[in-house]
């Protein structure tokens, strides 16, 4: 069991939930004030993903990441930032046509993910370590291995760390791979994605074999979609492992209530310390994942 957890709140993710909750933030300032709202219920990281302010959609716009980023630090809230690096590995493709790119397709090599992480050097940045089936239909999320060696290469060389975000056990064989070659620094950084149709499925046998391959002094998280969330928040914490919370994984507190995203890290906080677990402040995450000190 994880006696000191650290939570992570994902808060506005790259789906397509904006209409489907009035609690999911969009502009920079809404996702801000989101991540100060997390933070002060207990968040010690916050995970972020911009949209087009004026349409909901996913972006990939440094200068969004800028002003998200810049309006937390105004605030002097203490929370350890993660920006998502995941961004332009989209490929829909027309099943009787497959080099037929269809409308939704956002797909750009692994250097051009990294822009923003150049410029802002945030804690942390997401690594997505391969490709999947996303989804049922004909949409993929596209990581070779190729891919993966440049982002992780220039990720090390911006001193940023890496979370390798696995959503089924041949990445998580690749991340450890990547470790051997030299490409990730200790501690090495988990994200054990689960529910994501056709990742790993969101069962905990399947989480103990996936814990069970991770390198020796990895640090990890696990979340799961919808209202396996708080289940997950447990299952995560008696395998010894960290959580993640947030509007980008679930939209509901209970149901038919939908939820904010400091109403989930609250639900995460009472659940760790009824388990007898306290939750980490962002100093103590700082130094469990081997960032540098807040300035």
């Amino acid at each position: 069991m994880n006696h000191e957890v650290i939570v992570t709140c994902a808060l506005t993710g790259a789906g397509d939930t904006v209409r489907r909750s009035p609690h999911v933030p969009v502009t920079p300032g809404q996702i801000a004030r989101s991540a100060v709202e997390a933070a002060d219920a207990g968040a010690a990281v916050v995970h972020i993903h911009v949209r087009d302010p004026g349409t909901g959609a996913p972006s990939r716009d440094p200068r969004l990441y800028a002003e998200v980023v810049d309006r937390i630090r105004q605030t002097g809230t203490d929370v350890v930032i993660n920006l998502t690096a995941g961004m332009g590995g989209d490929l829909v493709i027309d099943p009787d046509a497959p080099l037929t790119h269809l409308p939704g397709t956002d797909l750009v090599g692994g250097l051009e993910r990294l822009p923003h992480v150049e410029e802002l050097l945030p804690d942390i940045c997401t690594l997505d370590c391969g490709s999947l089936n996303f989804g049922d239909g004909s949409s993929l999320y596209v990581s070779t291995p190729d891919m993966l060696r440049a982002g992780a290469r220039r990720i090390q060389e911006l001193g940023v760390r890496p979370e390798l975000e696995i959503f089924d056990t041949g990445q998580l064989w690749f991340a450890k791979q990547l470790l051997a070659e030299g490409l990730l620094d200790d501690p090495t950084v988990f994200q054990l994605c689960m529910g994501i149709p056709w990742g790993a499925p969101a069962d905990p046998g399947v989480l103990q074999s996936m814990v069970n391959m991770l390198p020796e002094g990895a640090q990890w998280a696990s979340f799961a979609l919808g209202r396996m969330q708080m289940p997950w928040v447990a299952q995560s914490i008696l395998l010894g492992g960290n959580v993640r919370v947030g509007l980008e994984d679930n939209l509901y507190l209970s149901r038919g209530v939908k939820a904010t995203n400091a109403q989930l890290v609250e639900r995460a906080v009472r659940i760790t310390e009824l388990l007898g677990a306290t939750v980490a402040t962002p100093d103590r995450a700082r130094a469990r994942l081997g960032l540098k000190p807040r300035v």
